[in-house]
């Protein structure tokens, strides 16, 4: 197979954001997407959402790439990749691809540096901060076939990642219909039977306002070293969310965390066995903790008198909350929980096929797995040959 440098195989060039302070405000809220390393970093195959714009003045001292783009990104996260599903800019730690048409297909392009994340990341390892310039990049050389097969590696991999995306599209649904209910019964006030039921000033009679610690209470994470967080297949949460995995639980059953250090008072639900490290709580209750996981989102965790920013137990357990009638949260509980086994299931099925899609990635490139006499069924997202997302492709 031959090999070639990555301007060989398209064009490449450097993001721009030419103003300083670069977080001039001036240069933001307008309509022009800005995609930063995060972005590149958290989206799957395509980055189809973003968390800033620039305005007028912003595009006129960035600029707006199409389309189609690959984004690699060249600082804080190294060697992230995400094509994009729409313009946008991006700044100078973001390097733009766009591949020659009769030589490379983006897709496979992406996936080959997949595969060659590691040795970039190697190669990028500063005295200060790990950077990799766009020089070091342009003196890889990847294996690449001829564009048909490039193409045919592209839409086995797609097929895996459109998949996994359409799993967690269904899960987002899943998440956002839970939460319906919830308001619907909890916030709203029209939960089964609201129509016979007594209201005083605003709020159903019977539903007693108690202090967060008569329902629940908030128990300590353990600490676990960055070493034993490699292994085993059991969620590491910390503050941020998952962490690690590691080969034994600390709680033996699906669950609330609470962070406690950093992200203080974030919330977030396990669906299986895991383990909480120092930097959190995990919740015990005799109540739903379906119910609890939305409830706790309304409580304030944050006390602006600390010194240090944390999630001091007395202080949270002070909070009061509105406890409606336990047959209500019981009868939630019954509706949401197919709910959630249906998220479980999706999950594992995303976790199975990004186990499958991985163990095939280096086989694919290298060329060990050759696709060369396949028939390959080519996924809707590439049927008209361009680099679109799957949303797109179904619209």
């Amino acid at each position: 197979m031959n090999k070639y440098k990555l301007n060989e195989l398209g064009a490449v060039a450097r993001g721009k954001s030419k103003h300083r302070p670069r977080n001039d405000p001036q240069l933001f809220d307008g309509q022009y997407p800005f995609i930063q390393t995060g972005d590149v970093k958290h989206a799957p195959l395509y980055i189809t959402s973003h968390s800033q714009t620039y305005n007028e003045k912003g595009l006129g001292q960035s600029k707006l790439w199409p389309e189609g783009t690959l984004c690699i990104t060249i600082a804080a996260n190294i060697a992230d990749t995400a094509i994009l599903s729409y313009p946008a800019c991006f700044p100078d730690s973001v390097i733009g691809f766009n591949a020659f048409e009769s030589v490379a297909d983006t897709r496979y392009v992406k996936y080959c540096l997949d595969t060659f994340q590691l040795q970039m990341r190697s190669i990028s390892q500063g005295t200060t901060q790990d950077n990799m310039s766009l020089e070091k990049l342009l003196s890889i050389n990847f294996p690449a076939p001829e564009l048909s097969q490039q193409r045919k590696v592209a839409a086995i991999l797609t097929s895996y990642d459109d998949l996994i995306e359409n799993n967690k599209r269904r899960i987002t649904l899943l998440e956002k219909m839970t939460e319906e209910i919830y308001r619907e019964w909890f916030v709203r006030f029209r939960f089964p039977g609201w129509q016979e039921a007594e209201f005083e000033k605003g709020l159903p009679v019977g539903w007693p306002v108690k202090k967060l610690s008569d329902i629940l209470s908030l128990q300590y994470g353990k600490a676990l070293k960055n070493e034993d967080r490699l292994e085993g297949a059991v969620p590491v949460y910390g503050s941020s969310g998952v962490v690690g995995f590691h080969n034994e639980a600390f709680v033996q059953r699906p669950g609330i965390i609470v962070g406690r250090k950093g992200n203080v008072g974030a919330i977030h639900w396990s669906d299986v066995a895991f383990y909480p490290i120092d930097t959190v709580y995990f919740v015990e209750s005799d109540l739903s903790e379906h119910f609890l996981y939305y409830l706790l989102h309304s409580v304030n965790f944050i006390n602006n008198d600390a010194a240090v920013p944390g999630l001091n137990r007395k202080q949270a357990y002070s909070n009061h909350v509105l406890v409606p009638d336990g047959e209500l949260i019981d009868q939630f509980d019954r509706l949401v929980k197919p709910l959630y086994e249906q998220k479980k299931t999706l999950t594992k099925m995303s976790d199975n096929l990004e186990k499958t899609k991985t163990q095939l990635l280096s086989r694919l490139i290298s060329g060990k797995l050759s696709v060369e006499n396949l028939d390959i069924q080519f996924p809707p997202s590439m049927q008209n040959g361009k680099a679109e997302s799957p949303v797109e492709a179904v619209a």
